[in-house]
This record gives C-alpha cells, structure tokens and sequence, in this order.
C-alpha cells in the first residue's frame, strides 16, 4: 500500500501541473482542433484525479460505500460536461474544466477528512454514515447550484436590458439579506454569518456578493458622475457597515476592494479610489481597537507562536502542516489534517499542502489564477459596459477570496475566515461561486453571439 500510495502521490503532482500547463497553452492557441484536444486532455485529469483520491480512500476506509460517493461524483461530472457542450455548444469549456478540477480536490480533501475516525481507529463506513459526511453534502450542494446555473446564460441571453434596470432592487435586497443576518444569526467563530432555514445554514453575504456588484455595474454603467459615484459609494459602505458590525470582516474586506476595483474600472479617475482606500485603512485602524475579534487576529498573525496554545493554535497547526508536507507532500491518508481546527472551511489550504504537496498546490493556485484570467479577458472583449463590469466585479470577487484564504492561512495576512472557493466545504459558498461562474458563462456565450453576427453583418455588407 506504501508504494501504491507514494506512485499515486507523484501521479497527483503530474497531472495537476499538466492541466495547469494546458490551461495557459489553450489561452495561446488559435487552432480549434488543438483547442479541442487540450479540453479533452482536461477532462481526462479531472476524472483521473477523481478516481485515483478515491481509490486511496476506499482502501483506507475499506468501504464499497466510499465508491458510492465515488460513483455520486462521477456521474455529476459527466453530466455537467454533456449539459454544458449539448446546451450551450458555445459555451467555455476551459471554464467548466477548472471549476469541476477545483470541486473534484475539494471533494477528495473533504471526504479524507470527513473520514479521519474511520480511518484512525479502523471502523468501517456505513451506509448510515454517508447521511452526515460533508462531502455528501458539498456533493448535493454543487448538483442543486449547477442545475440554476444552465438557466443563467439563457436569462443573461434575453433579459439584458431588464437586468440593467434593477438597480435598487439588488442594493434594497442586499441591504435587507444583510440587516437580516445582523439581527437574526447566532454568532459563530466570533461572527454573525448565517442564518438557518429549515435546518439548511444560509449565508447570505455569499449571495450578496453578486447582488452588489450588478448594483455597482447598474450604476456606474449609465452615469460616472460625482453624483452616481457618490451613491454607488454610499450603497456599498452600508453593505461594509453591516458586514463590519455583524464582526464579518473578511467578507467586508472583499466587498471593499470588488467596490474599489469596479469604480476605478468604471471611472477611470484615480482619485475615487484612492480617496476610498484612504478611508478603508482607517476604518481598519478603527476595527482594530473596537473590535477584541480583530485584534485578536492580528496579535496572532504578528506572532503566532506567542499563543500557540490558545488564540494562535489553528494559524500554528496550519503552518505546521504546510512544513510537514514538504514540496512534494505526505500522501493522502498520511497526515493528520483532521487536526487542523475548521481543515475543511478555512484551513483545506493547509491540509492539502500537508498531504499532496506544496508543488500540487502551487499547481492549485496556477489553475485559480488561470481563472481569473479568463474572466478578465471575456469582461475585456465584452461590448455591452453593464456586463463588463459586472464580469470584472465578479473576477475580483474571486480572484481576492483566493488571496485572502491563501494568505491567511500561510501567515502572510491576518486570517480573515474567508474560504477557499469550490475547494473549501460550504454550502452557500459553492453555490454561489457555481453561479458566478455561470454567468460569466453567459457572458462569453453573449460575447459569441455578437461575434457571429458582426461576421453575418459583414458578409452581407460585402456582397
């Protein structure tokens, strides 16, 4: 098993940088035949990758019912990628492809750890026990936010001006979702972030993440001026506010930049965003000497090992793990991420880093980075503004999620509680980054479209 293990670990290395790799290259080629050759080869990875994880847990949990979720995870893939080609032939296969390869390493991560007891104290999984396993869970969540997902480029399609014209709304039920929280949810990890709905825990600010950029993008896209800026600016401060008194400071950290992004982008005046980030450092100063949750994690991030017994042990666990790891990792099944407080939330960085290697992981990162490139490069070939700004928002959206989980949980920043999107467990966080994807899909499907009739155009202009 030793062998088996360590060849299947190299394996994992391979091809995580090989789709990296094919990532880059697709965004060079011109040749539609190598496109589809580079798409096929990503695919192959990402079931690969699937299969070879769970192989390495079915055997360490010596469980057929570890092939059932194995089989659950299988089927859901392939059905995506036949939805997504046959629905929308036009549609960014790049794009499904690193969503499903990011989601299948956060279904193997999640499950080794959901499995830890089982496989520690030699028990054997049950049917029974798949009920309240995570991954179960992650696995229902992804299949109920992939399905919403095939009918947004359809609404992007044809609601296009309708969409642009609900300006308040996303700002009213944005403000509304977030006062909710702040007055109903209970405090978790020092924080109010969710609300529970007939048993299913609902974060809210993950789905107004998207509300408030289409609210900025609705508004920056008609008017510029001092008078649309200074409302746009208002809004979204109201959203930080309540994020800030609801002691949710990571998410009101990345509402802050997506918002100082959106409005240089949308500007071009230097000046906003300056004035802006001018006042977010001092509201940071502030929530530091009011709030004992953020001081706590800055006195942490500045010396973790000072309190490594007590506020400091998850930052010094997560370090330690990372160390242990190596470049090239432990294996799965090998080390102790179960040990790591919230391993499958805010900490799967450090657990994979622990278990498959920080090469894998830089791999990891290439891929997510590769993302957000994709999206900046649909926003920048985008026609329509309401919609180039909403794919820059959402790019940002992302692309800081990742920095901050990254960040934190290498010490690099204070830890801010922000989980790794797809790859982390949560619900309303995969949801709604599902959804994201989605329509950025829609709009690289819209962007397709006004290719092909711009050469229509052209040909008829040319007879």
């Amino acid at each position: 098993m030793s062998v088996i293990n360590t060849i299947i670990k190299y394996l994992f290395i391979f091809l995580m940088l090989l789709f990296a790799f094919k990532d880059y290259t697709y965004l060079l080629r011109k040749d539609e035949k190598k496109k589809k050759s580079i798409i096929g080869t990503q695919i192959f990875i990402v079931f690969l990758t699937v299969i070879l994880g769970y192989t390495i847990l079915i055997i360490y949990t010596r469980s057929v019912y570890t092939g059932l979720i194995l089989a659950g995870i299988l089927v859901y893939f392939a059905v995506t990628l036949f939805l997504w080609h046959h629905l929308y032939p036009k549609a960014s296969m790049l794009l499904v492809n690193n969503m499903l390869l990011l989601l299948g390493v956060g279904f193997i991560m999640i499950a080794r750890i959901c499995m830890a007891p089982y496989i520690d104290r030699g028990e054997t999984l049950t049917l029974a026990d798949l009920k309240s396993l995570q991954v179960v869970k992650q696995l229902i969540f992804a299949a109920g936010g992939t399905v919403i997902a095939f009918v947004i480029p359809v609404i992007i399609r044809r609601m296009l001006h309708r969409l642009q014209r609900l300006t308040w709304l996303y700002a009213g039920f944005g403000l509304a979702a977030l006062l909710g929280v702040l007055a109903l949810a209970q405090i978790s990890g020092g924080a109010k972030l969710s609300i529970t709905v007939g048993g299913v825990s609902i974060q809210f600010s993950e789905i107004v993440k998207i509300t408030l950029v289409f609210f900025l993008a609705a508004r920056l896209s008609r008017d510029v001026s001092l008078k649309s800026v200074v409302q746009a600016t208002v809004v979204a401060a109201l959203h930080v506010i309540i994020l800030v008194l609801s002691t949710d400071l990571g998410t009101s950290l990345v509402f802050f930049v997506t918002y100082l992004v959106m409005i240089y982008v949308a500007t071009r005046r230097p000046v906003y965003p300056i004035v802006a980030f001018l006042g977010g450092v001092a509201a940071a100063i502030a929530s530091y000497y009011l709030f004992s949750h953020v001081k706590i994690r800055v006195d942490v991030f500045r010396n973790p090992l000072a309190v490594g017994n007590t506020t400091g042990y998850q930052t010094v666990r997560g370090l330690c793990a990372i160390g242990s790891g190596g470049w090239l990792g432990l294996g799965l099944c090998r080390g102790l991420p179960h040990t790591i407080p919230v391993s499958s939330k805010d900490f799967i960085f450090a657990a994979l880093c622990e278990e498959f290697g920080a090469v894998f992981c830089i791999g990891l990162l290439m891929v997510c980075m590769s993302m957000y490139l994709l999206i900046v490069n649909i926003s920048m070939t985008i026609r329509k503004r309401f919609y180039k700004l909403i794919a820059i928002g959402l790019g940002t959206v992302y692309a800081f999620q990742v920095f901050l989980t990254v960040g934190g949980v290498t010490n690099c920043i204070p830890m801010t509680g922000i989980t790794l999107p797809l790859v982390s467990y949560g619900g309303s966080s995969v949801v709604s980054t599902i959804i994201m994807f989605a329509i950025i899909e829609g709009f690289y499907l819209l962007r397709e479209d006004e290719e092909e009739e711009a050469v229509i155009g052209y040909k008829k202009s040319s007879r």
